[in-house]
C-alpha cells in the first residue's frame, strides 16, 4: 500500500515497457549481422547460395521483427531488389552483354551508332548466356540491399542513434528524423483518408489528393517545430570547447581513417589486393575508432539507460561474420562452385559446407527473445 491506502505495483515486478526494454538486443549487433550476410554475399554468384541468403535474413525477420511502425520497411527493400533484377536484366537486353554466348534467344532490331560509340550497342542478339550472367551478378546486389532492409526492420533508429558516438550523435539525429518522417507522413495520410471516408467524401483522384495534401503538411510542419523545440530544450547541438591541436588530430585520424577502410576494401574485393587488404583495413578501422573516440570530447551529453551489449549481441554478432568469413574460405578453395559458368551454360549446383556456413545466420531466431505486442499505457 502506498501514502493514503494507494495500492502500488510490488518492486519486484517489471512494467511491461521495462521487461520490453532489459529483453531487447542492442540495435548494432543486428547491424552487423546484416553487414555480416551482406558481405557473403558478395563472395559469391551462385543463384542457390543467394536465395538461400534471402531466406535467413527473411526467416529471421519474420520471427523476430518488432510491432513498430519502423519495422515494416522490409517489404520495401524487398521490392527495390525486385526492381534492381528487372533493371538489370532490361539493360543487358536493350543494350547487350559483354559476355559471348551461342544460345540466341532473340534477334532485337539493332540501332548503328558512330564510331566514337564503338563498343556499345543498341539491339541484336539477345543470348542465354548473357542474361544468365546478368541475372547473377544482379542477384548479388538484389541480395546485399534485402540484407541492409532487414537491419532496418530489426534495429530500432532511435536506440541505435543512442548507441553512436559522440562525434556521430548530430549526424545520426539527422538521419533518424529521416527515416521517421515517411511513416509518419504514410500514416497521416492514411488517417486523413479515413477520415473523409467516415464523412463521405472523396479520398481518391486528383480532387482527394489535394485535399488531404493540406492537412498533412500542416502536419508535418507542426511536427517539425515541436521537434525543433525539443531538441533545443535537451541542447542538442551544444558542444564543449575543444583544444585546436586535439581538433587537428581527431580530423586526421577521421580521414586516413576513412582512407583507409576504402583502400582495404576494394583490396579485399579484388584479387590483386588480397596481400595488403586485410591490414590496410584493420589499421583504418584502428584510425577511424580514435579519431570518433577524440571527436566525441566535443560532445557534453550523457547516456540514459544505455542498451548494455550481452551475451546474445556477441552470439548474434559472431553469426553474421562466422556467415562471411566460412563464404570468404569458400571463394578462396573452391571458386567454381561459387561462381558458375556460363560460357558454357551449365545448371549452377548448391554446395554443401558454404550452404550449411549461411545457415549459421539462422542462429539470432533462436537466441534472442521473442517480440511482444506493444502495449498501450494506461490513461
Amino acid at each position: 500500500m502506498g501514502a493514503g491506502g494507494t495500492p502500488s505495483a510490488p518492486a519486484s515486478v517489471p512494467t511491461p515497457a521495462r521487461h520490453q526494454r532489459r529483453g531487447a538486443l542492442h540495435p548494432g549487433a543486428w547491424w552487423l549481422w546484416a553487414l555480416g550476410l551482406g558481405t557473403a554475399a558478395t563472395r559469391t554468384t551462385n543463384p542457390l547460395l543467394l536465395t538461400l541468403l534471402v531466406t535467413v535474413s527473411a526467416y529471421v525477420v519474420v520471427t523476430r521483427r518488432p510491432h513498430a511502425p519502423w519495422s515494416r520497411s522490409y517489404g520495401a527493400f524487398v521490392k527495390l531488389a525486385l526492381a534492381v533484377l528487372l533493371i538489370r536484366l532490361l539493360f543487358t537486353t536493350l543494350l547487350g552483354s559483354p559476355i559471348p554466348g551461342t544460345h540466341t534467344l532473340l534477334t532485337l532490331p539493332e540501332v548503328p551508332l558512330p564510331d566514337w560509340a564503338q563498343g556499345i550497342r543498341l539491339g541484336g542478339r539477345v543470348t542465354a548466356e548473357g542474361l544468365t550472367f546478368a541475372l547473377y551478378d544482379a542477384m548479388k546486389l538484389a541480395t546485399l540491399l534485402i540484407c541492409v532492409g532487414a537491419a532496418n526492420a530489426l534495429a530500432n533508429p532511435a536506440r541505435l542513434l543512442k548507441s553512436l558516438p559522440g562525434a556521430l550523435y548530430e549526424m545520426g539525429v539527422a538521419v533518424v528524423v529521416a527515416l521517421t518522417f515517411a511513416p509518419n507522413l504514410i500514416a497521416d495520410v492514411q488517417r486523413l483518408r479515413a477520415a473523409r471516408r467516415l464523412r463521405g467524401r472523396p479520398d481518391r483522384g486528383v480532387r482527394g489528393l489535394l485535399q488531404v495534401g493540406l492537412p498533412v503538411l500542416e502536419g508535418a510542419l507542426e511536427r517539425s517545430v515541436a521537434l525543433a523545440a525539443a531538441m533545443d530544450a535537451r541542447g542538442y547541438g551544444r558542444t564543449a570547447h575543444v583544444p585546436a591541436p586535439v581538433r587537428r588530430t581527431t580530423a586526421a585520424l577521421t580521414l586516413g581513417g576513412l582512407l583507409g577502410v576504402c583502400a582495404g576494401t576494394y583490396g579485399l574485393l579484388t584479387a590483386a589486393g588480397g596481400t595488403y587488404g586485410i591490414p590496410v583495413l584493420l589499421a583504418g578501422v584502428a584510425a577511424a575508432v580514435a579519431g570518433l573516440w577524440l571527436g566525441g570530447r566535443r560532445t557534453v551529453r550523457t547516456r540514459y539507460r544505455p542498451d548494455r551489449w550481452d551475451a546474445r549481441a556477441w552470439l548474434v554478432t559472431a553469426s553474421g561474420a562466422t556467415v562471411a568469413a566460412l563464404l570468404f574460405l569458400a571463394a578462396a578453395r573452391d571458386p567454381a562452385a561459387l561462381h558458375p559458368g556460363v560460357v558454357p551454360l551449365e545448371a549452377p549446383t548448391l554446395p554443401l559446407w558454404p550452404a550449411a556456413a549461411v545457415l549459421v545466420g539462422l542462429l539470432p531466431a533462436f537466441i534472442t527473445p521473442v517480440p511482444e505486442a506493444a502495449v498501450k499505457e494506461p490513461s
